[in-house]
């Protein structure tokens, strides 16, 4: 029999969530000439490359058993703060931007470690509190880049390769081997997964959980820094409802809401399946909101089944 634990955990067998993209891969390239073709999957890395880098991160907190809704608001502070300062200095403003993301990130773990008051609603405060940042700094107008090196580095390509998809998949690689292969990244399932059994263990659980917010806060600001570079520009709307859709492609990818389990390849299956939908369902001019519905749907299938597996392995049966 089928150890389902083993197969969702990304072992030998292959992920569920691959199985999907490799079905709706399928699906597409028989409904369209062109969704193989090396220009449009291209596209697709692109245009995931921003809830794909911030979905990096969200899986290192929700495998620690918390939440951060702050993600959105983070990246479009970011991207203000990228763009709004480079009449002082390109390198200035991107290093602002990106410390500023990890001070962030730094903040919401401190305040989860610190009072003991839910990540949700630690996070949903700084979500409220840097959106009316954004526009207080921004005086509610969009800023447009002034440096072109800035703008031409979202165009820019490695031979056919665009240059943010190569970042995003770097980053992928490199905290896939943080979280299996580091001490950091087996202390993170460990405080997930049974938080009095690391503490006994000898577990720095509030650093733990810290360091993961800010590894978030990382990434939300570099998306939103290179989102920024594509668009040559940054709004104060910037980033509304990403958390929403990394938080999506983080479940979809098999990561548990309840803490303990998860992997960075599930999560990038997660953000390929959401990006492969959207592409394709384009490409049959399918009108936009039909995807959120067939999202919407497949993510409640995906919390049921998965709820489902957990009472029966609560009762020792082996799926």
């Amino acid at each position: 029999m089928i150890d389902m634990k083993r197969f969702m955990s990304g072992g030998a067998a292959i992920q569920p969530i691959w199985v999907f993209v490799i079905a709706i891969t399928i699906f597409f390239s028989v409904m369209s000439d062109y969704f193989l073709s090396v220009g449009n999957l291209s596209n697709i890395l692109v245009q995931t490359s921003t809830i794909g880098l911030i979905a990096l991160g969200m899986t290192y907190v929700m495998i620690n058993g918390n939440i951060d809704l702050s993600v959105g608001a983070t990246l479009g502070l970011a991207a203000s703060l990228a763009v709004g300062l480079q009449e002082y200095s390109l390198t200035l403003a991107v290093l602002v931007a990106i410390a500023t993301g990890v001070a962030l990130g730094a903040l919401n773990g401190l305040l989860v470690w610190k009072t003991g008051v839910n990540a949700f609603i630690v996070t949903l405060g700084a979500m409220i509190g840097v959106r009316g940042l954004i526009f207080v700094y921004t005086g509610e107008q969009s800023f447009y880049a002034s440096n072109f090196a800035f703008s031409d580095f979202g165009a820019s390509t490695i031979g056919p390769i665009p240059v943010l998809a190569i970042i995003f998949l770097l980053c992928t690689l490199v905290m896939h081997l943080v979280l299996k292969k580091t001490g950091h990244g087996r202390n993170t399932f460990a405080v997930g997964g049974n938080p009095e059994a690391a503490l006994d263990a000898g577990i720095r659980i509030g650093r733990n959980m810290m360091i993961n917010f800010m590894i978030v806060g990382f990434f939300a600001a570099l998306a939103g820094v290179l989102l920024a570079t594509q668009m040559g520009a940054s709004t104060p709307n910037l980033g509304r409802d990403y958390e929403l859709w990394t938080i999506t492609a983080v479940v979809l990818g098999g990561t548990k809401l309840t803490g303990g389990f998860g992997s960075i390849t599930g999560t990038l299956g997660g953000v390929l399946a959401i990006g492969i939908l959207r592409n394709g369902m384009n490409m049959m001019q399918v009108p936009a909101f039909y995807v959120l519905v067939i999202l919407g749907v497949i993510l409640i299938s995906v919390l049921i089944i998965d709820q489902k597996i957990n009472v029966k392995s609560a009762k020792g049966v082996t799926v």
